[in-house]
């Protein structure tokens, strides 16, 4: 009998989690429109390994839960072990993640190195584009077909280079 997808997500996940603890970077491409506008599918980003201890509010992380990867801000630390991340686009945070959880901080998207700050910080204007896309559907998809033509155009231009452009607990809501 064959393994089914979620069996083979759960594995994929597995395995570049394992790259990243054993060897402290993993780069891979964005999939999911969570973190719009500051991540776009098929954004290409790169992760270190890290402790929670080294992580700051703000910083776009990767965590795991149930087979899935979480690329999402670091909200907070839920005491005594976890914390909470949310979506840019999202309407509220996730659930709280066990400290174990995370893996790594963002460090580059499309080989752009962060030189020691925080890559993609929230801005005043894509925070507020974010919470449009979270809150209507409408602006949801408008964002995306216009992100849509601008890569069938960079690709017109044969400029379509995949690294770039495309990626109650705690009592915070």
């Amino acid at each position: 009998m064959g393994k089914t997808d979620e069996t083979i997500q759960a594995e994929r996940t597995a395995l570049a989690a394992d790259v990243l603890r054993r060897f402290g970077r993993l780069r891979m491409q964005v999939h999911g429109e969570s973190m719009l506008p500051v991540l776009w599918p098929r954004d290409v980003v790169e992760f270190v390994r890290c402790s929670i201890a080294d992580v700051r509010p703000g910083e776009i992380v990767l965590a795991r839960r149930g087979g899935q990867f979480y690329v999402h801000r670091f909200v907070t630390r839920c005491h005594p072990n976890g914390f909470l991340l949310r979506g840019d686009s999202m309407p509220a945070a996730d659930p709280a993640f066990p400290d174990e959880s995370l893996l790594g901080r963002l460090v580059s998207r499309g080989g752009h190195e962060s030189n020691g700050r925080p890559p993609l910080q929230l801005r005043p204007w894509s925070w507020a584009l974010g919470r449009l896309i979270a809150h209507s559907n409408t602006a949801h998809r408008l964002v995306l077909k216009l992100y849509a033509s601008w890569r069938a155009i960079r690709r017109l231009q044969g400029k379509d280079d995949p690294s770039f452009g495309a990626a109650a607990e705690c009592g915070v809501r």
